[in-house]
């Protein structure tokens, strides 16, 4: 009589390795604190992250080069500089809600009131890669629901009458692609989901083009202008306390 060798008996889970490569890549502070940064749906040159992350160039080009040959990160290069960004609004959404994971608890308190003001105006209103996040983008995603606009109780998805709401208010939304219309994104600071996914993204670019938000300092924070207030107020009937 054999005896099988369980090790050999047990048949692969064809996900498992590339799960676990995925977790590796993540699984370090530096990677971590480059993926957060790029958040912001920008590109970032390498020695702008190695500031950001406190290392030295050297350290953060072997780091980058990680996560591009990763699959979560996209290079580009213009002459002497290398440019890089979030390879995708997929990777985008699995950092945010991997972040909304790690952190069930209160924040430790920061330290310093310039750090207090950074984290303020980020849980307030940000960027997250395309769409908007923090107090704003999940007081947009409720407005948009209370109006019949989004739906949410089986996912997201935009009602006929929300597409009709974007065409009508000169929101562009590009059906084209294969990234769905609706899509929640667990926000960290919230601990719901906000609108991502075409309709998201669409909803982020125009707040930014028409004035509706504006950046502020070099996070993703974002703020609402006086302009904002009065075109979500008329649009959504969102109070713009909600947004201060």
């Amino acid at each position: 009589m054999t005896t099988r060798d369980p090790k050999r008996a047990r048949p692969r889970d064809a996900p498992a390795p590339g799960l676990a490569a995925l977790a590796g890549l993540i699984a370090d502070e530096t990677r971590a604190a480059c993926l957060l940064a790029l958040l912001d749906g920008r590109a970032w040159t390498a020695g702008e992250l190695a500031r950001h992350a406190g290392v030295a160039a050297s350290t953060l080009s072997e780091h980058l080069g990680r996560l591009v040959a990763g699959g979560l990160l996209a290079e580009e290069r213009q002459g002497r500089h290398r440019y890089v960004r979030l390879a995708d609004a997929r990777v985008a959404e699995l950092v945010e809600s991997l972040a909304a994971q790690v952190l069930p608890g209160p924040a430790l308190p920061p330290r310093g009131l310039r750090e207090a003001g950074a984290g303020s105006a980020m849980a307030r209103g940000r960027t997250c890669y395309d769409h908007l996040a923090g107090r704003l983008g999940i007081a947009t995603t409720d407005a948009l629901t209370e109006r019949g606009l989004l739906r949410q109780d089986t996912g997201f998805a935009l009602t006929d009458a929300g597409v009709r709401w974007f065409d009508a208010t000169g929101i562009g939304l590009d059906r084209g692609g294969r990234r769905p219309l609706a899509r929640a994104c667990l926000d960290w600071t919230e601990r719901r989901p906000h609108l991502a996914g075409v309709a998201g993204a669409a909803l982020c670019r125009h707040a930014l083009d028409a004035g509706w938000c504006v950046r502020i300092g070099s996070e993703r924070a974002v703020k609402v202008t006086a302009t904002g207030e009065r075109a979500l107020s008329d649009l959504l009937g969102i109070e713009p306390a909600l947004l201060r």
